[in-house]
């Protein structure tokens, strides 16, 4: 059966923000930001703005009721600029109007006059002048000082990483409407509750005041985990000035203007080992392109800590992360979380390891990988590792030995063409770092035609968390898949909701779901033991139909759903799930801050055209531990589309502001992204056999961010094919790759 929100995608009845019906009298709000990217403000005027045909309110911050701050991990997050503006794009003002046309001839009349400030973009240089968000975070293990005197090789250099547009198809956007004293906030949000705060501290109410609903979201990537909120926030304040329901929409051009990306990285590494290259010492400092406020800088900073030494063991390890405040709009979440950049820093790392030691990288990569009961350097025991076993598999399913002899033999025979290959593995750390987040609620309804409906804080956004979690619940009560219906997640059905996000949507509301489930089952069994003059241990459904003591009896679902509400049984549960056995110690940074780790390595095959500069990526070829897929459809989507999203990471999606912090790469003609010819020829991905992980559902997974690592492979790929047409190996390590980059450092011998 395909899952629930296919056809209704097909068919486009699928609804999103900007689909729901309008209720009658909907005004239209539209943002007046920042021209600047960091001014003092010296002037506002908006009575123009006001007396324009249409207009029913000019909103700035002295319209806020409650408090002017929005900020979640930092408190340095105004909705609306006061005295200051510190990037282009920062909300200064709102016109709420009759219609959207009046909304934005409206907003051309709108004064400002700003006292320019200096303007900083580089984050090294944002370190240099002390612009941290908050003081440095060091990581460390073992005792690195000494242990660089035991390296016979030691290697160093600069890494400089882009960032990258989220690109979601629904842009940002919310509805909100009044009613009595409570507003409604229909929101394109991965974070409900932080919109609920948000809103509720601006307006100066109670939470409980604010409701806010997500049916769905039309793609989020991470980029409105956070970055929904302030917009969901900026439609309630209008509603609540002008009781009437608001309707805030971005266009694509000021989605792109406004909103934060994926945070770029400036780098220094510098890594040792013996002659036989054992890792013995790594030592990493990442200079975080954190934005104008904090956003969620620190906590994907963290997550490029966690993932330092990706799949590797190293015992003397030292991390610094600095979070480097600059001018632009604030970075934010994007799949990954920070761990992209992490891993990227240490296969960079190992690159030029093997260069020096002249072994190839795969080999130094295969010698040193984790085994089970190795420590993380943050203090946590490897459990479960099944690295070994995906690089085992790979390399025999794909026969990769063979198919690098093939590679070279081709190099060999070629004067325009040359082959790159790289192996990527990945060892990616599931739960939210921040151990309280690790919660979720779920409350489940069967009514008394046997049909079940789910509420959970699971926000959908195409990566089919719904259907797993519909999976799940059919699972436990052994129903047709077709009588479970999943709500859309609302707060006040279930409160205090997590964010959907670090790839633990599915575990932790499909966990809550099941508890859920297993509350109401138990008070079947009952039901029917009583029936049947049995114990509740001799009953069982399966396939909705009433078993006892292992033979079928002729009581179907819906009798037995009828029966138990006929006799007064509570057909409805609310269920709380918290992750076990998790915690983090940030006094000393140690800790064990995951349940569980996914693994996995992917084997990449790129033709790089030597008179072109342009290149092809041939194959990616993946094992990858999935457990104990609920859905192979989705978990293989999810895969492939994380591995393009990876790609286009590495090669093509190039950010480029100018010195005043002006985006330049603000549109889809200037920013490019992949599309079904810059995709494999080839990809393949195997499900890795007989896994184990009692801490998902029914042994699942997750899937949402671990496979967008293997894209890295297509990087170092393509820079080993660079090396086979003998350019020098002190090339540059700088992301992406562009097709430009190929080109000059093919013909100029090295990338600029």
């Amino acid at each position: 059966m395909k899952p629930a929100d296919v056809l209704k995608h097909v068919k486009g009845e699928s609804l999103f923000t900007d689909d729901f019906p309008e209720p009658q009298g909907t005004l239209y709000a539209y943002i007046f930001d920042s021209p600047k990217a960091h001014a003092k403000i010296k002037r506002l005027d908006v009575s123009k703005a006001e007396k324009s045909k249409g207009v029913v309110s000019v909103l700035t911050a002295k319209d806020i009721t409650g408090e002017n701050q929005i900020g979640n991990i930092v408190q340095d997050e105004t909705l609306l600029a006061e005295n200051e503006v510190s990037y282009i794009g920062e909300p200064v003002a709102v016109v709420v109007a009759e219609s959207l046309k009046d909304a934005k001839r409206a907003k051309k009349l709108i004064e400002l006059e700003l006292e320019e400030l200096p303007v900083i973009t580089d984050p090294r240089q944002a370190y240099e002048k002390g612009e941290l968000i908050v003081p440095p975070i060091i990581f460390s293990s073992g005792d690195l000082d000494a242990a660089w005197n035991r390296c016979d090789v030691i290697v160093e250099d600069k890494i400089e990483i882009g960032g990258q547009e989220h690109l979601y198809l629904e842009t940002q956007g919310a509805l909100a409407i009044p009613n009595e004293d409570k507003i409604k906030i229909i929101s394109s949000t991965q974070s409900p509750t932080a919109v609920q705060r948000a809103a509720a501290k601006i307006l100066g109410w109670g939470m409980h005041r604010v409701e806010v609903d997500v049916l769905r979201l039309g793609g989020g990537f991470g980029g409105k985990e956070d970055q929904a909120t302030p917009f969901g926030a900026i439609a309630a304040l209008a509603a609540a000035v002008t009781n009437r329901p608001v309707k805030l929409v971005l266009s694509r051009p000021d989605d792109m203007r406004m909103t934060g990306k994926r945070h770029p990285y400036s780098i220094d590494f510098r890594l040792g080992a013996d002659k036989s290259g054992k890792l013995i010492a790594y030592e990493v400092t990442y200079y975080q392109n954190s934005g104008a406020v904090a956003d969620l800088s620190t906590a994907v900073l963290e997550r490029s800590l966690f993932h330092t030494t990706n799949s590797y063991r190293i015992p003397n390890v030292k991390a610094t992360g600095l979070a480097c405040r600059t001018n632009l709009p604030p970075n934010t979440a994007f799949r990954g979380f920070g761990g992209p950049q992490g891993m990227f820093a240490i296969e960079a790392a190992l690159n030029k390891l093997a260069e020096k030691l002249n072994l190839p990288a795969w080999e130094l990569q295969k010698r040193n990988l984790i085994r089970e009961g190795d420590i993380f350097y943050y203090g946590q025991k490897v459990k479960d590792n099944q690295i070994e076993r995906c690089w085992s598999e790979a390399e025999e399913s794909y026969s990769i030995k063979e198919t690098i002899e093939k590679i070279n033999l081709f190099n060999n025979s070629q004067n325009r063409y040359r082959k790159g290959f790289a192996v990527m593995p990945i060892t990616f750390g599931i739960s939210f770092t921040s151990s309280f987040l690790n919660q979720a609620s779920a409350l489940i309804h069967i009514y008394t035609d046997g049909s079940v409906g789910v509420s959970t804080a699971a926000i959908e956004m195409g990566q089919g968390v719904n259907e797993k979690i519909r999976i799940a619940v059919a699972r436990v009560f052994s129903v047709n898949l077709d009588r479970i219906k999943i709500e859309s997640t609302n707060t006040t059905r279930v409160s205090n909701t997590s964010p959907t996000a670090a790839s633990t949507g599915a575990d932790l509301n499909g966990n809550a779901a099941i508890i859920a489930s297993k509350n109401i089952l138990e008070r079947l069994h009952k039901k029917a033991a009583e029936i049947f003059n049995v114990s509740p241990e001799d009953i069982e459904i399966i396939e909705e139909a009433v078993y006892v003591r292992g033979k079928k009896t002729e009581m179907k679902w819906e009798e037995l759903i009828w029966r138990s509400y006929f006799e007064r049984v509570s057909l409805s549960s609310h269920a709380f799930y918290a992750t076990p056995d998790i915690y983090f110690d940030r006094e000393k940074n140690q800790g064990q801050p995951f349940a569980y780790h996914v693994f996995g390595v992917a084997f990449t095959e790129v033709t790089i055209d030597g008179l072109l500069g342009t290149y092809t990526v041939d194959s990616v070829k993946v094992v990858h531990d999935f457990g104990e897929s609920l859905n192979p459809q989705i978990d293989l989507g999810q895969t492939e589309g994380a591995i393009m999203q990876g790609i286009g990471w590495v090669t093509m999606e190039e950010l480029v502001q100018n010195k005043d912090g002006r985006l330049l790469s603000n549109s889809l003609s200037t920013y490019k992204i992949p599309d079904i010819f810059s995709a494999p020829a080839d990809v393949e991905i195997r499900f890795l056999e007989n896994p184990h992980n009692p801490n998902g559902p029914f042994n699942s997974k997750a899937i949402g961010e671990p496979p967008f690592m293997y894209g890295i492979g297509t990087y170092f790929a393509l820079r080993n094919g660079l090396k086979a047409f003998g350019v020098s190996d002190n090339i540059p390590l700088s992301s992406p790759m562009t097709p430009e980059k190929v080109l000059l450092a093919l013909h100029s011998k090295q990338v600029v």
